[in-house]
């Protein structure tokens, strides 16, 4: 599924959850990674077309996502336009903005799960 006609920005957030590597009598702290704790929030023009954002996302709200892609732009992947790849994320909502006078919009939310880089 392709959603990137529908999205206006996305956020990502790489994160590794920072754990003290501490022991007694040690003089300051330390820290070593631990778990990635990702999120990609993701703005999208709401359309209840076939195939667009209400017909994709509303059947995995509640699940867990396979594997989600974001990059800068359509040009080839390289070290100047990298491909994202964020696996095994979770979708808890899909929460739907009405407002007068605006295009209906959501913002969804992928959390957890692995992230990587991509730049071949």
């Amino acid at each position: 599924m392709d959603l990137s006609d529908q999205a206006t920005s996305a956020s990502l957030s790489q994160k590794i959850t920072a754990l003290q590597g501490n022991g007694f009598g040690s003089a300051s702290i330390t820290y070593t990674g631990g778990l990635q704790d990702n999120t990609l929030s993701v703005d999208l023009y709401w359309s209840t077309a076939a195939s667009e954002t209400y017909a994709t996302l509303k059947a995995l709200v509640g699940t867990q996502i396979a594997s989600i892609t974001i990059q800068g732009s359509s040009a080839a992947t390289s070290a100047t336009n990298p491909i994202g790849t964020l696996t095994n994320s979770y979708l808890a909502e899909l929460p739907v903005t009405y407002a007068l006078g605006e295009l209906t919009k959501c913002t969804v939310q992928f959390m957890g799960g692995s992230f990587a880089w991509t730049e071949v």
